[in-house]
């Protein structure tokens, strides 16, 4: 078994800076931090006892070279005390400010926080830690790089930001197993699927580029793509695919619904990723908005299910964020979590319909059978011939 329990919480931890310039962070903004010991103790008593979380670096490292592990500390110790185990997430899209994220120096420093980071963790626990060094690297790109949608708000500059940050991921996991070799890391980053539109066959090619490009992040740690950045099969432990009710659209086009004949179904996905890595899989992120998130979950559930049934290894499902949260761009309340903002005390209300669905899938997937936990290298990355080219001519 690959991680305590199939089903898995995820608490938003994004703390980036915005195209305006103002930093967010998530986890202030839920009230996770005042609170953690609190949302730990409720995800365990519906038999969760796994959840994605997020060591704050710009918090955490200020002034440069020094450590302040006060937002942290609290959460590490009300997740032994409660029995949670916790796959932090060492860069959530920010970092302290001060640093050219395109600079050696941001890999050189990101490599020293994660090293601090784990030294701390194995200072508290014996269990053997998990670590996401840097969260969905494929999306960062194009967003700080190609669209300025926040930091480092770049444009024509999004394969060049995906390359340092393959290079900040690897550099980041020397440095955590330098203090635990048992540390395992998962590597996040979006499942999607992109199609030219109907009427216009001419752009297929183009579109097929665009899809294959979600595999390059995971093709540069693996060293097949971009080997003189260092990666290697070693590095690929367990893939991580973030998969929204979004993530499917018409090249340059609108978002492919779920019942289009356009559509993919999400098992198809999983095993495409699965016969290309040959490594364990989890669904590390998903999750829908108001009355969808019931249906979304049963949806979600019924294709993993779907996709284990012939064979493909997917070790679980983390429902994320599990909390709501204020929208990035506007503040506004996203109602996508299984519970809401807390009152003064720390009391969360509940979505009754997604508890529902989540106590119903659980008990479904009590009855499945263990995989097994298939913790060796990975193969290098297989890919259909004239892939290189198609990606190429899209990027």
């Amino acid at each position: 078994m690959v991680f305590k329990t199939f089903w898995m919480a995820g608490f938003e931890c994004s703390c980036h800076r915005r195209g305006d310039g103002r930093r967010l962070d998530v986890i202030a903004a839920t009230a996770h931090d005042r609170f953690a010991a609190r949302d730990y103790a409720r995800v365990r008593r519906l038999g969760i006892g796994t959840v994605r979380d997020g060591a704050r670096w710009h918090r955490i490292e200020r002034p440069a070279g020094r450590y302040d592990f006060s937002s942290l500390l609290p959460m590490v110790r009300a997740a032994r005390e409660t029995g949670v185990q916790v796959i932090w997430d060492l860069c959530h899209y920010g970092w302290p400010d001060g640093i050219d994220i395109f600079s050696p120096e941001f890999v050189d420093r990101f490599a020293d926080f994660a090293r601090a980071v784990a030294r701390l963790i194995a200072s508290e626990t014996d269990e053997v830690p998990w670590y996401a060094p840097v969260n969905e690297i494929s999306f960062w790109s194009w967003a700080g790089g190609d669209v300025a949608y926040f930091n480092p708000t770049a444009t024509g500059r999004g394969f060049e930001l995906k390359t340092q940050l393959a290079r900040a991921a690897l550099a980041a996991v020397d440095a955590v197993w330098s203090v635990d070799s048992r540390a395992r890391i998962l590597h996040c980053d979006p499942a999607i699927h992109i199609v030219a539109d109907p009427l216009l066959p001419a752009r297929r090619r183009e579109a097929a580029g665009h899809r294959l490009a979600q595999f390059q992040a995971w093709d540069m740690i693996v060293g097949r793509l971009w080997p003189q950045l260092g990666g290697d099969p070693r590095y690929l432990d367990v893939l991580g695919l973030n998969f929204y009710p979004n993530n499917q659209w018409i090249l340059d086009g609108p978002t492919v619904e779920r019942g289009s004949p356009l559509y993919r179904p999400l098992r198809e996905i999983l095993r495409e990723a699965w016969e290309r890595y040959g490594r364990p899989l989890v669904l590390a992120e998903t999750g829908a908005q108001d009355g969808a998130r019931a249906a979304w979950l049963r949806y979600v559930a019924d294709e993993v299910l779907a996709a284990r049934h012939a064979g493909v290894p997917v070790h679980g499902i983390c429902l994320y964020p599990v909390l709501d949260y204020p929208g990035w761009n506007d503040d506004r309340h996203c109602r996508s979590g299984l519970w809401g903002y807390p009152d003064l005390d720390g009391n969360r209300p509940i979505h009754p319909p997604l508890a529902e669905e989540l106590a119903h899938q659980i008990e479904r997937f009590r009855g499945e059978p263990e995989l097994a936990d298939t913790h060796e290298p990975s193969p290098v990355a297989r890919r259909e011939p004239g892939e290189e080219e198609i990606e190429r001519a899209a990027c």
